[in-house]
């Protein structure tokens, strides 16, 4: 098997997962919800993103850089079956 894949994740602390991540217990999660705790409460915020992959991290950065703090960003991990009920919900 090969992986085409940018490298910059590999080295990436924010992209990397705990060891509790994978012991018994623990899911696979089809979308990720913003964790930034700087994020306006629910109804103050005016746009979401969804998005995928290394993505994420560049408008993170870019969020932060802008002090947008009203702009929500999911990230999408399954894309098929696109996790419909989760966005939703």
């Amino acid at each position: 098997m090969a992986v085409i894949a940018p490298k910059k994740l590999l080295r990436f602390k924010g992209a990397c997962s705990s060891a509790e991540d994978f012991c018994e217990g623990s899911r696979f999660k089809r979308l990720i919800e913003d964790t930034n705790e700087k994020l306006a409460a629910a109804d103050k915020v005016r746009k979401v993103i969804l998005c995928s992959g290394q993505v994420y991290f560049d408008l993170e950065a870019r969020r932060e850089a802008e002090k947008k703090h009203d702009i929500a960003i999911l990230r999408v991990e399954s894309l098929c079956p696109f996790p419909f009920k989760e966005i939703v919900s």
